[in-house]
């Protein structure tokens, strides 16, 4: 994802902390010039949500690069952890990759971060969630295959009580790995909401790609602070689910420093927060109801009308409409069937079918007995067929003709010795003449 990183400020350590799941305004101190940039509170109804929940009992599992340690607005934040990539702290707390070593530290502010306390200080959408650190490694940072690194990162998320799952990252293809099916699957049979970002123009990617167009998960593009589509910071799809503000964001980077930075995959973890409040103000809803949810209070896009919109989705997420917004209930997944989708273009590698057949036996009645085979014969003799039908036919019509031949020929010697008889003898006698 592509990133402009500017350093904003230091973040001030050895402070009291944001804790406990209490609701009601968020202290805010006005002189903070942190809280004052994170313009996405009030715009997109966040601060009015923190009346109701602030996301206590929600665990949000960040796929990314890794949580560090240092930075005082993760400390109580992050229950649990670990590394898929081979090349990072068994906790999953050590930064990996030489690029985007912050870039996993930066999504997880955006979502659940505490604060430096007294109201200052950087906090995520839902400061009483819990957070999943799980570092991967990109391209040549380790030799373990991507695809291998995602499986085993959702089956570990789900394991450890994620109810949230968020993957700021792409593949810039349509398709994906078919290990994945089961992987993503896993999740969505363990009541998971699983949000991903949908990618980037600045850094190459012209339309969604995977995970952004797996059935079922939650894609989300860019707007600028204005609510219109990001040129840079987001991309287009079909799959697009919500958007959210992907320009002008913050993040805490592994050394506690402030940043600035750009991407979709800072819009993820925003609606990845707003998830965790809803699944902690409506705790009896399932994860294909809270994704109702989000999709059906989103406010529409600029020049939009109702449905899905290739830039907006089904338009700007809205946290305190999710939260307290009265929505019908649904029994699937507004976002597609991914079980469906296997199904139908999965058929080629689907296993054969296995188990006791499910109907009774049907009862064949027995054939007739089979005429015993001829006895064989050599191949040079005449059989009784080749008698009946093919010598004797033609030794009769070759007697036949013979015999007709034969009478022609006897009559026409009789018509000839009689014209032989009856003719007279035509004897010429001729004398010499003189000269």
């Amino acid at each position: 994802m592509r990133r402009v990183v500017a350093a904003v400020a230091s973040v001030v350590l050895g402070v009291v902390l944001l804790t406990g799941a209490t609701t009601g305004p968020v202290p805010q101190d006005p002189t903070d010039p942190v809280r004052a940039a994170e313009y996405w509170l009030d715009q997109y109804g966040i601060r009015d949500a923190w009346k109701t929940t602030r996301g206590a009992g929600q665990k949000i599992a960040v796929i990314d690069t890794g949580i560090a340690r240092g930075p005082v607005e993760f400390s109580g934040a992050v229950a649990a952890g670990t590394d898929v990539s081979g090349v990072g702290a068994a906790d999953g707390r050590t930064p990996v990759g030489a690029v985007d070593s912050n870039h996993g530290s930066w999504v997880a502010s955006l979502a659940a971060s505490r604060g430096t306390g007294n109201g200052r200080g950087m906090i995520g959408v839902a400061p009483d969630a819990e957070l999943l650190s799980v570092s991967v490694g990109f391209g040549a940072v380790t030799s373990k295959p991507f695809t291998e690194q995602i499986v085993d990162a959702i089956h570990w998320s789900v394991d450890q009580g994620a109810t949230v799952i968020n993957m700021s990252l792409t593949t810039n293809t349509l398709d994906w790995d078919p290990s994945w099916d089961e992987a993503f699957q896993y999740a969505f049979d363990h009541d998971v909401v699983v949000v991903v970002a949908a990618g980037n123009r600045g850094s190459g990617t012209s339309r969604v790609g995977a995970p952004a167009t797996i059935p079922g998960v939650l894609a989300v593009g860019g707007v600028d602070p204005s609510g219109t589509a990001s040129n840079d910071a987001s991309t287009q799809g079909i799959t697009i689910g919500l958007s959210a503000p992907s320009e002008r964001l913050l993040g805490v980077s592994a050394d506690g420093t402030l940043v600035q930075w750009n991407g979709t995959s800072g819009a993820a973890p925003i609606v990845s927060g707003i998830a965790a409040l809803v699944r902690a103000a409506h705790p009896d809803l399932d994860a294909d109801n809270v994704l109702n949810r989000l999709i059906r209070t989103a406010k529409p896009g600029p020049g939009t009308g109702s449905g899905q919109d290739a830039l907006y989705g089904y338009g700007l997420v809205d946290a305190a409409a999710a939260v307290s917004a009265t929505v019908p209930s649904v029994s699937s997944n507004p976002l597609g069937d991914l079980a469906e989708w296997v199904r139908l273009y999965r058929r080629a590698d689907a296993p054969a079918p296995t188990g006791e057949p499910t109907t009774a036996p049907v009862e064949i009645p027995p054939l007739p007995p089979v005429d015993s085979a001829p006895r064989a014969a050599s191949p040079l003799l005449p059989t009784r067929d080749s008698l009946l039908y093919g010598t004797l036919p033609l030794a009769g019509g070759t007697l036949a003709a013979i015999m007709i031949t034969l009478g022609v020929s006897a009559a026409a010697r009789r018509i000839r010795q009689a014209r032989t008889s009856r003719e007279p003898s035509r004897t010429t006698n001729q004398e010499s003449l003189p000269s």
